[in-house]
């Protein structure tokens, strides 16, 4: 599940809750994962990931990860994303386009210290994304920084949030015969929700 700290009274906003709510009530599986598409600048290459929402508070949207990896890289490239939810109990898609940048270090010290310290030392014993010869030794490297517990409350440097802010949302809506329905909301210079109904 996401959790949503402090809600906004935006129409795009307000829609998400309500559809967020519609497929939690319908018992959606890994509601709070999303496709993160990012650009490499320096590369020109294009990737495509899945993570988990952890929270939205008022227009952010929080998740985790390593600083030192592949997406990192890429935020670090190319600050703008498209994400995308999509929720099959409900035939449900949400589209995302997005700034994103690292979160506050403070909010990032508050989440590792309330996860689990399995959780904790796999963050700690992963060179995320990095080759490594066999995957016993990802389980070696596991279990050693499970055993020194008292490392594992403190947020290592290399490790933390991103927050990204939209500015267009698309939700789609399908339906039979494939007249599926379309809504996009696209924020304009003078911050204000532009709104419009997309053929499918």
């Amino acid at each position: 599940m996401i959790k949503i700290l402090k809600k906004i009274n935006d129409k795009p906003y307000r829609k998400f809750y309500s559809f967020y709510d519609n497929a939690l009530e319908h018992d959606q599986r890994s509601i709070e994962a999303i496709a993160i598409s990012s650009l490499n600048k320096d590369e020109m290459i294009v990737d495509c990931r899945f993570v988990n929402i952890k929270y939205i508070h008022e227009n952010e949207w929080t998740f985790f990860s390593n600083y030192n990896s592949p997406k990192a890289e890429d935020f670090e490239s190319h600050n703008q994303i498209s994400a995308v939810f999509y929720w099959q109990k409900v035939n449900t898609q949400v589209r995302i386009k997005a700034k994103i940048s690292k979160s506050k270090e403070e909010f990032s010290d508050i989440h590792f210290k309330n996860r689990s310290l399995k959780k904790n030392a796999l963050a700690l014993s992963s060179d995320q994304s990095k080759p490594i010869n066999k995957f016993s030794k990802v389980k070696q490297n596991y279990e050693k920084a499970f055993k020194d517990k008292d490392s594992l409350i403190e947020r290592p440097r290399f490790w933390g949030g991103f927050t990204f802010i939209p500015f267009s949302f698309e939700f789609w809506q399908g339906n039979t015969n494939r007249i599926n329905r379309r809504e996009l909301f696209t924020l304009n210079s003078k911050d204000e929700w532009e709104e419009l109904i997309l053929q499918p």
